[in-house]
């Protein structure tokens, strides 16, 4: 059958996944949200069920008043005697840990940490040992990835970490994984930057250990200078098998608003290629090296996507977040409806406040929801972080309620209008597209435009960080009900 690229939509990034049972696990980064590192589930590589996150406890990750794009980077997900796996880096706290589940629906473990530096850690196994990579420097301050191996009960080193391979030449060597197949000791990395240079490049040894020979057709993938075109920055990727023994890897990339339009306001999403072997050994992705819209896979099935999402379809733990750790008391979530209870903290701030988001996941939707406040500000709001954000709001005044568009852009808060209100009741609403995001106030009287702004100020390449737009519902000193959430694809 045929499919299309991203296979998993919206900020998800840095994809890690395995094979257990029958089926395949997918996780992806959560830098400053929780709970942490979304977890997904397929049958077929292609259509992915979130089941849940890995990290859904305080007690397992710091991310009290962390800036964005800190906090959980680059998770690697690996099964070893019934056992699975997720390994990844606080970059706030620069630590290394692990979790572990016997069941990938249920809890998984505290964290267990390893005295080893550098991010974008991964785990490899074989004959009853556990190798821990990560990129970073080694116990001699050789910089590379770098291996040693650890008691995976306890996360304590059993010996020197040592740089396997220094890469290819590209800048930011990271995301290193490591396989066997056929004998052979793959390594697979990333260079070039998580940006439009990003790149797959890969290395063979005959031991752990290596030396490890760079891959003379490096590099395995890149859509670097495949331009015009709107799927770039196709990178970081982890290898897997299918049931029919087709090798494919799954990346990262992001999609930018236009050809000609160099920004990318989605986040990196979650791209599909078949990875073929030559006579040589050596293995390459996609069709010419390249990650193209779509391509074929063995099955049948069909590819799903879902087009409306609403409070009764997705689930709070699943495809919703908060910023940072969340102050609980402040939410009541039910099946159709959410209560918040704003504080003085604002989306401004590099703190937790009232705030609950669900990923923009195409260029071209509709969100709206009927918001009904008490006192102080609640709206929603196209959240990049806390100094790039749009928000449509009702607000009490000393002379009653006014509906908002605040616009946030770097050092500039500008409210770019403000319409009265005979109370505070309204259905907010969000249209967005390629290139801009515009914003309304329905009552009873009809429907008002609050003005627009364009997604370009909404992306990495004017915010900087790893992360996309969030579709949030927020609360600012007073206490809103929210209802009747429709989040529409076009």
């Amino acid at each position: 059958m045929k499919y299309t690229n991203p296979v998993v939509k919206g900020f998800y990034p840095d994809p890690s996944v395995c094979e257990a049972n029958g089926k395949y696990y997918l996780v992806c980064s959560s830098f400053q949200y929780f709970p942490g590192v979304p977890l997904f589930e397929s049958d077929d590589l292609v259509n992915w069920t979130q089941i849940g996150h890995v990290l859904t406890r305080k007690s397992q990750v710091m991310l009290e008043k962390i800036n964005s794009s800190g906090g959980v980077f680059a998770p690697t997900i690996r099964f070893n005697n019934g056992r699975f796996y997720m390994v990844t880096t606080n970059d706030t706290t620069h630590q290394n840990f692990y979790v572990y589940t016997d069941d990938i629906y249920g809890e998984w473990s505290d964290p267990i940490y390893v005295d080893q530096g550098g991010i974008d850690p991964s785990l490899y196994f074989e004959d009853g040992r556990t190798y821990f990579m990560s990129n970073g420097a080694d116990d001699e301050g050789k910089g590379g990835v770098v291996q040693c191996e650890i008691n995976i009960e306890t996360g304590e080193k059993l010996s020197p970490s040592r740089c396997i391979w220094q890469g290819s030449g590209g800048r930011y060597l990271e995301s290193p994984h490591l396989y066997r197949i056929n004998g052979t000791y793959y390594l697979m990395a990333a260079e070039g930057g998580t940006e439009y240079g990003h790149m797959i490049t890969s290395a063979r040894a005959d031991s752990v250990w290596g030396p490890f020979v760079s891959n003379p057709h490096n590099p395995v993938v890149t859509n670097r200078n495949k331009a015009p075109f709107i799927i770039q920055g196709i990178g970081h990727g982890d290898l897997i098998c299918d049931k029919y023994g087709d090798w494919h890897i799954l990346s990262l990339g992001f999609r930018q608003i236009g050809i000609w339009m160099p920004f990318h306001n989605l986040g990196r999403e979650v791209f599909l290629m078949p990875v073929k072997f030559g006579e040589d050994g050596w293995f390459s992705a996609g069709i010419d090296g390249t990650c193209d819209e779509s391509y074929e896979i063995k099955g049948d099935f069909e590819q799903r996507r879902q087009s409306v999402y609403t409070f009764e379809n997705t689930s709070w733990d699943k495809e919703w977040c908060f910023l940072r750790h969340p102050h609980e008391e402040n939410y009541e979530l039910t099946e159709n409806k959410a209560v918040l209870r704003g504080t003085d903290i604002t989306l401004d701030m590099a703190d937790s406040p009232t705030f609950i988001a669900i990923r923009q996941r195409d260029f071209v939707g509709e969100l709206s929801v009927r918001v009904k406040l008490d006192g102080g500000e609640a709206g929603v709001t196209a959240y990049m972080c806390e100094s790039e954000h749009y928000d449509a709001a009702i607000r009490s005044t000393e002379h009653g309620f006014e509906a908002v568009e605040k616009l946030n852009i770097g050092d500039i808060k500008h409210v770019q209008t403000a319409v009265p209100l005979e109370s505070g009741e309204a259905v907010l609403k969000i249209r967005m597209d390629n290139f801009g995001y515009y914003f309304s106030a329905v009552t009873e009287k009809g429907e008002t435009s609050l003005g627009g702004a364009q997604s370009k100020y909404l992306t990495s390449e004017v915010s900087g960080g790893f992360t996309g737009v969030l579709l949030g519902l927020y609360a600012v000193g007073g206490t809103a009900e929210f209802s009747g959430f429709e989040y529409k694809l076009k």
